[in-house]
């Protein structure tokens, strides 16, 4: 099957967050609270997905007040917190929707990413993930994380769907 059909296939992407919605810095201020800057452009590639009925899904090893922020400006329902074995929580999310993983795709950039990207009907990265990630994934981005590497990816999947143009029309 080609990826093209695969990506059509597509009806949840799973999102890693540090080196994929973000650059993979974390900045601590003097009264230690958590920052972290997330690409307004992949934002708005995550709605332009869920227009066109693709769930989208954040799975992250660290626990953050800040992840679940952005995800609820989103209106990503679905944000797994502290997993460290991001596969297992991959197939326990498609369980959970009745999904098969072929149905999904799955973003991540570094080791802890790698099995996700294998199991996941489609592995997507970034373009400054580690060369393990980035030779097992199926499709990379020419932008790094947290610098429009999401949108791309949310535009290849709409493409594949041929619903990009339609969706991209409605800002005319």
């Amino acid at each position: 099957m080609s990826i093209a059909d695969r990506a059509n296939a597509i009806r949840l992407l799973a999102l890693d967050v540090d080196g994929v919605l973000t650059d993979g810095r974390i900045y601590y201020g003097n009264s230690g609270e958590e920052l972290k800057a997330f690409s307004i452009k992949d934002g708005l590639g995550i709605k332009l997905l869920q227009k066109a009925g693709i769930e989208v899904a954040i799975i992250t090893g660290r626990n953050s007040h800040i992840v679940a922020r952005r995800a609820a400006e989103l209106g990503i329902g679905e944000v797994v917190q502290g997993r460290e074995d991001k596969r297992e929580a991959l197939v326990e999310l498609c369980r959970a929707k009745s999904l098969q993983l072929s149905e999904c795709a799955y973003m991540g950039d570094d080791l802890p990413d790698l099995g996700a990207i294998i199991a996941a009907g489609l592995g997507l990265t970034v373009a400054d993930a580690c060369a393990r990630v980035a030779a097992a994934a199926d499709w990379c981005s020419r932008f790094n994380g947290g610098c429009g590497a999401v949108r791309e990816a949310c535009e290849f999947l709409l493409e594949a769907r041929g619903q990009k143009a339609t969706l991209e029309s409605g800002f005319l």
